[in-house]
């Protein structure tokens, strides 16, 4: 790289700064201002309102690049190569004979750089914060009841349902530093492959032991606890994962119906990874997975997609140098506009299952990857 390319790729980073911290701030002020009282609520003083805003908007800030990554990346490439056009960077080098798809190459590598951000943010960052990013804003110990959906494992056939579900402060016998995973009205029903017939327990409330709980703080681990009203065993032979361990209580074996499957919402994929995505399609559930499909598509060719955008605003921007930066940038910012559009509408028509998921993926980069290609072949040089 010479000293322009180290110049120009320098001014890159720096407008991609200023524009994700100003998108950024713009919306914490925004959305705190409009949800203060439920921040403040229930709050002992300053510094506890303050510290619940620092960590509501410290994982809140991976959602908000995942959505708005590309569109920073396409202000900064474009705001970089107008302020090359406004100081007449761009005409001296021309006149010495560099062509213009030469000058604007840094501006293009730094482009691929910050994409290639977003799906390391979705792929990385936002699983394993994606249990904090549910967190309501007047609740941020989730001590309040939450619906209860239930869930239902394809490989074994168990099935659970529950009433509400609660994050309830630790017992005696319980770490200090977990609270108790608390499901009211629970019912289990087991698969009648294994005993013959199905087994169902009913439960006043259930609690679920994490795989990694300490022993010591309780006997049975990576299941749930039943607190039955009915102290009698029922009748029949017990699935091999169930097991009676004292009057009314029974510990139910889990492996893929923890606590999270039970109250997670129907939108919880958009939080995962795409590993999991992938497991999830294959587990054979006769649940809806078309929005997983798409999604899971649509992971893949996120990267492509962004890097197409980019190459339309540049070459809106390029394609006649004569004209006004102001008008150039309206135009760039009305080809984004369709953009999104036509990206939005692939994305609903696959989820309504109107198209398949790759298709519904891929139709952006076929409609926009050839006119890409052509705005960009199009610029003066």
């Amino acid at each position: 790289m010479t000293t322009l390319d180290r110049m120009y790729f320098a001014a890159y980073l720096r407008n991609f700064l200023i524009v994700l911290s100003c998108l950024l701030g713009l919306y914490m002020v925004v959305d705190l201002f409009m949800n203060l009282n439920d921040f403040t609520k229930e709050k002992g003083g300053v510094m506890d309102v303050l510290a619940h805003v620092g960590g509501y908007y410290a994982v809140q800030i991976a959602l908000i690049f995942d959505r708005l990554g590309e569109l920073v990346t396409l202000a900064a490439a474009v705001f970089t190569v107008a302020w090359m056009q406004r100081n007449n960077e761009l005409l001296p080098q021309l006149s010495a004979g560099v062509p213009t798809r030469r000058v604007i190459r840094p501006v293009v590598l730094g482009a691929v750089v910050t994409t290639l951000l977003v799906p390391l943010n979705s792929e990385l960052y936002i699983p394993a914060v994606a249990d904090q990013l549910s967190v309501p804003r007047d609740d941020p110990e989730r001590r309040k009841p939450t619906q209860v959906r239930g869930a239902y494992d394809p490989n074994t056939k168990d099935h659970i349902v529950g009433d509400s579900a609660s994050r309830e402060a630790p017992g005696p016998n319980d770490p200090p530093d977990r609270p108790l995973l608390t499901v009211f009205r629970f019912e289990y029903t087991s698969s009648a492959e294994r005993t013959g017939e199905p087994v169902h327990l009913s439960a006043a409330r259930a609690v679920y032991v994490p795989p990694d709980t300490p022993n010591k703080k309780r006997e049975r681990t990576g299941g749930w606890e039943l607190y039955t009203t009915v102290p009698e065993e029922p009748k029949g032979n017990l699935p091999d994962n169930v097991a009676h361990i004292g009057p009314g209580r029974y510990f139910v074996g889990t492996t893929e119906l923890d606590y999270d499957a039970v109250t997670r919402r129907h939108s919880w994929y958009l939080y995962a990874a795409t590993d999991a995505l992938w497991g999830s399609l294959n587990k054979g559930t006769t649940a809806k997975q078309s929005g997983v499909a798409v999604l899971f598509h649509t992971r893949l060719t996120r990267p492509l997609v962004g890097l197409i955008l980019v190459v339309l605003g540049l070459g809106v921007v390029l394609k006649d140098q004569n004209r006004h930066v102001f008008i150039s940038a309206g135009l760039c910012l009305l080809m984004a506009a369709v953009f999104y559009a036509c990206l939005q509408g692939a994305k609903y028509l696959g989820d309504q299952d109107m198209l398949p998921a790759p298709l519904a993926a891929w139709l952006p980069v076929l409609v926009f990857g050839p006119l890409a290609f052509a705005l960009f072949d199009a610029i003066h040089t």
